[in-house]
């Protein structure tokens, strides 16, 4: 690269396009050779059902500790193909830069992309670069769209939790939204915090092997958190949720940061956990199950789901009292993902 920042011309489709794929981007993310560079991948049918996904990334900052825009977009897609119990296969990348961005930070972003997918076991088969003017962007922004296979005949649904069912979560919740919030903000906690962006797939599997067909519901708590999913969850299956504040896992300096800015745990963003809700006799095997994967350490019951078609989402606190918990009208920390 002649340049060490984006230029407009790198969007012209003309030599200086060339030299940004070819020497940059299509090295580090697919290493497609120049014979297969068509304007569509061509991938292998697949038996059983598929799953797909899209997703649009504008986190702010690109860089964050615990991870920066590009493992973010990665991981993010993966995971929501793993909450449908596929296997992730192949991933598009769509990227909009913007006029001045450093190359340096493009190669970092790019590197760190490669390498999310190399570890989430999936292909980044086909893309596209665009380059918007000084100030009609924020640095960069990632389309994602993602293919994986279901090996199963299970329906995994927001629609299918059932009274009865137990409600759990594989670690602690709030890291990714606070530790996104302090370094654009310049919090002096930004050191003690870090994003829990992470692969799921091969968590996912490890749970569809311990329930089987007592497996309900995957779902990824990202933006609006766990409240603001649990909620979901309870209007699409038209069931209540009770959660146990006593139980829910979350790191002191996370509660500590949220108390400060007041900010409520429940609703902040994660990108490295789920929610699983299973029948009774399996929760505990799927809990064992969820312990015996490094993304899993953590897991605990958190709530379970009761009767009644109200669509409620209630949490019992530490006091013994119910307090019922609603969607926020707005977003409690915008761009986060």
């Amino acid at each position: 690269m002649k340049s060490d920042i984006i230029l407009l011309g790198h969007g012209s489709g003309g030599t200086l396009s060339h030299q940004l794929l070819d020497t940059l981007i299509i090295p580090i993310l697919s290493a497609v050779a120049l014979p297969d560079q068509n304007d569509a991948a061509v991938l292998p049918a697949e038996s059983g059902r598929l799953a797909f996904t899209t997703d649009s990334f504008v986190v702010d900052p690109i860089f964050f500790p615990g991870g920066n825009i590009g493992d973010l977009a990665i991981n993010g897609t993966v995971n929501d193909l793993a909450m449908a119990g596929a296997t992730p296969l192949y991933i598009s990348v769509g990227l909009i830069l913007e006029e001045g961005l450093p190359i340096a930070d493009l190669r970092r972003i790019l590197h760190s992309m490669r390498q999310a997918a190399d570890a989430a076991g999936v292909s980044i088969v086909t893309g596209d670069t665009k380059v918007v003017p000084r100030g009609k962007a924020d640095r960069i922004f990632i389309n994602t769209s993602g293919v994986g296979r279901l090996e199963h005949e299970l329906v995994i649904s927001g629609s299918s939790a059932r009274p009865g069912d137990r409600v759990l979560i594989n670690g602690p919740i709030g890291d990714h939204g606070m530790a996104v919030l302090a370094s654009r903000e310049g919090l002096a906690l930004q050191s003690d915090i870090k994003s829990d962006c992470a692969p799921l797939n091969r968590l996912v599997q490890a749970i569809l092997a311990a329930a089987g067909s007592d497996l309900h519901v995957l779902r990824d708590p990202t933006r609006g958190g766990v409240a603001t999913t649990l909620k979901e969850i309870c209007l699409q299956s038209q069931v209540d949720i009770t959660l146990d504040e006593l139980s829910l896992p979350i790191r002191d300096n996370v509660a500590g940061a949220c108390a400060i800015l007041g900010l409520d745990p429940l609703f902040v963003a994660n990108e490295g956990k789920l929610l699983v809700v299973v029948a009774p006799d399996s929760a505990d095997a799927v809990l064992a199950a969820m312990h015996a994967t490094p993304e899993g350490v953590g897991a605990t019951c958190i709530g379970e789901v009761g009767p009644g078609g109200e669509g409620r989402l209630r949490l019992r606190t530490a006091i013994g009292g119910l307090r019922s918990i609603e969607m926020l009208a707005g977003e409690q920390l915008p761009r986060i993902c």
